[in-house]
């Protein structure tokens, strides 16, 4: 398996893509693209003979099973979350970045969430995909300053465990154990924060990792042996709070608890797989 890393980068993910249809490869996984860069990319691999299997990608092409976690909802389960801890009412920071197709999907849970709770307030929105985490944690540090008073922030929603754990590191740094944060995704190292009690990271939705990998393979395997698959596949998640974990013994491995991190994969053969994230 060949494994071409982007760094979050659409148009280099479209050249990677555009190699390895070159390169000629058995199969393609894509992990976090987007179809205003890749839909050209992967009709030539398409028409090339080569299958191509993308996850979280909004890869519409004819012949291409597209994977995607159910994003609307884990943004609806952590934003729930948030409404209730808060009592419906409040001023947050939300901490996201447009222009992928995850990160669009969260947005619409999160508009119908304001909308929903006209007494929670956005106060301000930041974040970029390159050095996601130290940029969400210089830009809350940022935030804090100009908000110093306790309780002028109730709590930050971030939309990518990235975000989260900057995010998290700041609040924490700044004293400001009243702020509570929600995040989306999950690592091994994420549930130890949120398993923490001196940490803010209180909650987040994710899939299990291991589960996606295998589906996306097993969908490429399906391809490569001549069988039909399904145009798009969908994966449901699970809400993961402090209050749910043990109290008893640290929670740091996901073999225990259903979430998703970055994107686990069984490998077998030569796949291309350009990466998004």
């Amino acid at each position: 398996m060949t494994v071409i890393p982007s760094d979050n980068k659409l148009d280099v993910m479209a050249t990677n893509l555009d190699a390895a249809v070159t390169q000629k490869y058995d199969g393609i996984l894509i992990d976090h693209g987007d179809a205003s860069a890749l839909t050209g990319g992967v009709d030539k691999a398409i028409a090339a003979g080569i299958p191509v299997v993308a996850f979280d990608s909004g890869l519409t092409n004819a012949g291409v099973t597209s994977i995607a976690q159910n994003d609307q909802k884990m943004a609806e389960q952590t934003l729930a979350a948030l409404a209730k801890d808060s009592g419906g009412k409040g001023s947050i920071v939300k901490i996201w970045v447009a222009g992928f197709p995850p990160m669009e999907s969260r947005q619409i849970a999160y508009k119908a969430f304001l909308d929903a709770n006209p007494d929670i307030k956005e106060l301000t929105s930041y974040g970029t995909a390159d050095g996601a985490q130290l940029d969400a944690q210089t830009k809350t540090e940022a935030i804090l300053k100009q908000y110093p008073e306790k309780g002028s922030i109730t709590a930050i929603w971030a939309a990518w465990d990235e975000f989260a754990k900057g995010a998290a590191n700041a609040v924490k740094q700044a004293g400001r154990d009243e702020i509570k944060i929600y995040g989306i995704d999950l690592s091994d190292e994420d549930l130890a924060l949120i398993q923490d009690p001196t940490s803010p990271w209180v909650a987040s939705a994710a899939v299990d990792p291991s589960s996606i990998g295998q589906v996306q393979v097993r969908y490429l395997y399906q391809k490569l042996h001549g069988d039909d698959t399904p145009p798009t596949v969908q994966l449901d998640s699970v809400y993961v709070s402090r209050d749910a974990l043990p109290t008893d013994k640290k929670s740091n491995d996901r073999r225990s608890v259903p979430i998703r991190g970055r994107m686990g994969r069984e490998r077998h053969r030569q796949y291309g797989i350009p990466q998004g994230a």
